[in-house]
C-alpha cells in the first residue's frame, strides 16, 4: 500500500513543480517530508481495519505471507467490502493520480516543444519524458494489476477451487515493484541517475 501511494505522490508532486497549476510554486523540504508522510498514513489508514474486525488478515498463496482474508464463504459482504475499499483506495485512486498527473505533464511538455519546434534539445527531452511516464505507468500496470484482478476474481467467486501455487504469481509481481522502481525512477532520469552515480549535473 506504501508503495502504490508512494508512485502516486511522487507523479502528483511532479505535475505540481513542471505544470506549475498553482503558479510559481516552490517544493521545500517540508513538502518532501509531507510527501514521505502521506503514503504511510494512506497505508496505514487501509491497512488497520482487519485488525479493528472489518475483515481480517490470514495465510495466503503458498501460506508463507499474510493478507487480507480474500477466501473466507462465510461473512462474504463483510469481507467483500473491505477488498472491495482496497481496490478502489488502494489501486484504482493511485492509479487515476498517476494517469492524471503524467497526462497533464506531457500535455505540457508537449505544448512546450511545439513552440520550440526547432530546438532539437526539446524535441529530445520530450520523446525521453514520454517513454519514461509510459514505462511507469506499464510497469505500475504489470506489478499491481494481475494482484487486483486476482483479489476481484476471488472475491467475486467465492468457493470456486483455484492453484495455490498459480495464486502466489500475483504477489510474486507486486513484489517485483523494488526491483523496477529505482531502475525507473532513478536511473531512467538522467539528473537523478547521475547524481546517484556521484556525477555532476548541470539544472533544469
Amino acid at each position: 500500500m506504501v508503495s502504490l501511494w508512494s508512485l502516486a505522490v511522487v507523479a502528483f508532486e511532479r505535475f505540481l513543480v513542471i505544470c506549475k497549476p498553482l503558479g510559481n510554486f516552490t517544493f521545500r523540504g517540508g513538502h518532501a517530508a509531507l510527501g514521505c508522510a502521506l503514503p504511510w498514513l494512506f497505508g496505514l489508514a487501509a491497512s488497520t481495519p482487519p485488525l479493528l474486525g472489518w475483515s481480517r488478515y490470514i495465510p495466503e498463496g503458498l501460506q508463507c505471507s499474510c493478507g487480507p482474508d480474500w477466501y473466507t464463504t462465510g461473512n462474504k459482504w463483510h469481507n467483500e467490502s473491505y477488498v472491495l475499499f482496497l481496490f478502489c483506495f488502494c489501486f484504482g485512486v493511485p492509479l487515476a493520480v498517476i494517469v492524471f498527473s503524467y497526462g497533464r505533464l506531457l500535455l505540457t511538455l508537449r505544448a512546450v516543444a511545439k513552440q520550440q519546434e526547432q530546438s532539437a534539445t526539446t524535441q529530445k527531452a520530450e520523446r525521453e519524458v514520454t517513454k519514461m511516464v509510459v514505462v511507469m505507468v506499464l510497469g505500475f500496470l504489470l506489478c499491481w494489476l494481475p494482484y487486483a484482478a486476482f483479489a476481484l476474481w476471488v472475491v467475486t467467486h467465492r468457493g470456486q477451487p483455484f492453484d495455490v501455487a498459480l495464486a502466489s504469481v500475483p504477489s510474486v509481481f507486486s513484489k517485483a515493484s523494488t526491483v523496477y522502481n529505482p531502475i525507473i525512477y532513478v536511473f531512467m532520469n538522467k539528473q537523478v541517475g547521475a547524481r546517484a552515480r556521484g556525477r555532476p549535473t548541470a539544472p533544469t
